[in-house]
């Protein structure tokens, strides 16, 4: 059944990969606001990043987070281009080194987590203290992004948004893992914050998005994402990490590849939708020269011409 389930967790990554390039590139035309509901391709973006969302919610209730989660990542090395294409350009030699960069690392990290099954069990304390801390986590991301600019301020939101993102998918390993055909057992307050968290992390996700840097960004949220969910899913859940010694130095490499991909996607520029300039406003044409009157004199009258006085005064 693991296999079922990473396979269907390809399909969704692959479908969350496209509707994150064509939502980004309207965030970026239309900023991250309310306004981009009047975007049609937003919308076919987030239905189809959605779609992606539910079959990873089916695939962590076949398989557990280790083996789930390092699935998205390689949808990194698909998204890159895809949002390379939406601004009519072929993608940058360091997108794509990155990008693979980053893909290997993150895999290479993730597989030397053990993989086993185990029915994941979350007690309403941890819960609860999980939430905290993500919660804790996001705002400090969000403060410290409002002081700075550029990939920094992209790769700092998405921080926050790839642990929200990361508590969305522990709770569906929860909810979806713990069912075992009890349907009963979806009644339960964790099926109400997975949409709530939800909301959250798309938010989260516009924001990081809006400031132009989708390489860094999409990066982030693929890194912190799994990290996140495998941290989240050892402490929580029971779920095994390496302990062997052995896998120390491959760890320190795997990590050394993954940390290099997002300082290569960091240093490119940003991408910005071309509006259309608007027509500068038409000039109003000059108004003719008055036409020329010819003035022809009138012809005088010698009758009506005055005479001059002959009336001299009589001094005799």
């Amino acid at each position: 059944m693991t296999w079922v389930g990473m396979l269907i967790a390809l399909a969704g990554a692959l479908g969350y990969a496209l509707g994150a390039a064509l939502q980004q590139y309207e965030v970026v035309a239309e900023g991250a606001s309310l306004s981009l509901v009047r975007r049609p391709r937003w919308w076919v973006g987030g239905v189809i990043s959605f779609t992606g969302a539910c079959l990873h919610a089916v695939a962590l209730s076949f398989a557990p987070l280790v083996a789930v989660q390092p699935i998205s990542v390689a949808t990194l090395v698909f998204a890159v281009p895809l949002a390379a294409f939406m601004y009519g350009r072929r993608p940058y030699r360091a997108e794509i080194f990155g990008s693979i960069a980053v893909a290997v690392g993150l895999l290479w990290l993730m597989l030397l987590v053990p993989a086993h099954d185990v029915t994941p069990r979350l007690g309403d304390g941890a819960a609860l203290a999980f939430i905290a801390v993500i919660g804790a986590v996001t705002l400090v991301s969000q403060l410290f992004a409002r002081r700075v600019h550029g990939a920094n301020k992209a790769l700092l939101l998405s921080v926050g948004a790839g642990v929200m993102t990361a508590s969305v998918s522990t709770f569906v390993r929860v909810v979806g893992g713990g069912m075992q055909g009890d349907w009963g057992r979806l009644i339960h307050w964790f099926s109400l914050v997975v949409p709530v968290l939800l909301i959250c992390a798309v938010v989260l996700l516009q924001r990081s998005y809006a400031v132009g840097y989708f390489g860094i960004a999409y990066a982030g949220v693929q890194v912190i994402d799994p990290i996140t969910s495998v941290l989240a899913g050892a402490i929580l859940l029971g779920e095994p990490l390496p302990t062997s010694p052995s896998t120390a130095v491959p760890a320190l490499l795997a990590a050394a590849l993954t940390i290099g991909g997002t300082i290569t996607l960091g240093r490119l520029a940003p991408d910005h939708t071309a509006k259309p300039a608007a027509a500068p406003p038409a000039k109003p044409a000059a108004a003719p020269p008055p036409a020329e009157q010819a003035v022809t004199p009138a012809p005088v009258d010698a009758s009506a011409a005055p005479r001059p006085s002959t009336a001299t005064s009589d001094l005799g």
